[in-house]
């Protein structure tokens, strides 16, 4: 008998029917649309004209954002975390935001863990869970920090943590501030506006500072080592989103030296300012960049 096929879209999946059979599979387009990325709040850069006493401050943690919508956890670019289910089962129902974190100076370490498709629980048992947002929360920022304070308090959840919000009465006692986070291993400082509604996209709302500017670069070269670099990569050749290209050679372990990033791979790297020509200047590497 001839086989009979027949493909139906029906609420974002395809069926097949066939002789004796029935398959229900989704489709790329479907599963790309669940990854749509949320709507968030996105820092800015501070800038010296700004009134640090109108904020509340926070350390910026050197994590993976996570999104928790209520029912899944998700990355900023909208895929699914694929954490534990134990990690996620007591999550409560409001809304989070905030950073899947292992420690200072431990993204790479951290990177390893969650990107993981089958996650390891002892591994996923050192992350923790540092919340800064209550996304669509009512009232100000300094109202939502005392609901979540009573969520997270509520939650019985050792991984889950409030991140410590304080206040900063002016700009000298701000820069001590980051002084003494960075020199402890830290990345630098976050400002939230105390009076702020809850609102997403870019916004002074939500302020970054840190010692140094960072960026995302792609890998179009390597340039062999000389002297005691004999034998591996002694630069790496990037060029930016806008076409500037430039040498890296700062920042490079003897383990990337023997193994660097393959062309084609992005890299984020950290510099002091740019050139009238826009190229960065001092630039060294930092890190491989990771899509989340």
């Amino acid at each position: 008998m001839r086989r009979r096929l027949l493909f139906v879209a029906l609420a974002g999946c395809f069926v097949g029917i066939g002789d004796g059979e029935f398959s229900l599979s989704m489709p790329a387009w479907a599963e790309a649309a669940r990854s749509v990325p949320p709507a968030i709040l996105l820092a800015e850069v501070f800038r010296p004209d700004i009134d640090p006493a109108q904020y509340w401050v926070s350390e910026k943690y050197d994590g993976v954002r996570a999104i928790w919508d209520g029912r899944e956890l998700r990355f900023r670019s909208g895929r699914r975390v694929p954490a534990p289910a134990w990690f996620v089962a007591g999550l409560p129902r409001e809304p989070l935001d905030g950073e899947l974190w292992l420690g200072r100076g431990r993204f790479d370490e951290l990177s390893g863990i969650v990107r993981k498709a089958q996650p390891s629980d002892a591994e996923w048992r050192r992350v923790r869970y540092m919340i800064f947002e209550l996304p669509d929360g009512a009232g100000s920022f300094t109202e939502r920090i005392e609901r979540l304070r009573t969520i997270i308090a509520g939650s019985g959840m050792p991984w889950l943590h409030l991140v410590e919000q304080f206040r900063i009465a002016d700009r000298q006692a701000l820069a001590k501030k980051m002084d003494d986070v960075v020199r402890a291993g830290g990345e630098g400082l976050m400002l939230h506006r105390a009076a702020a509604p809850y609102v997403t996209g870019r916004s002074d709302d939500l302020l970054k500072l840190k010692p140094w500017r960072d960026a995302e670069a792609t890998v179009i070269g390597h340039e062999p080592g000389e002297g005691r670099l004999a034998g591996v990569v002694g630069a790496l050749r990037l060029k930016t989103a806008e076409g500037k290209e430039f040498r890296l050679g700062s920042g490079l372990s003897d383990a990337l030296r023997r193994n660097p990033p393959a062309i084609g791979a992005s890299v984020t790297y950290r510099y002091q300012e740019l050139t009238k020509d826009g190229v960065p200047r001092f630039p060294r590497y930092w890190r491989m960049h990771e899509e989340f």
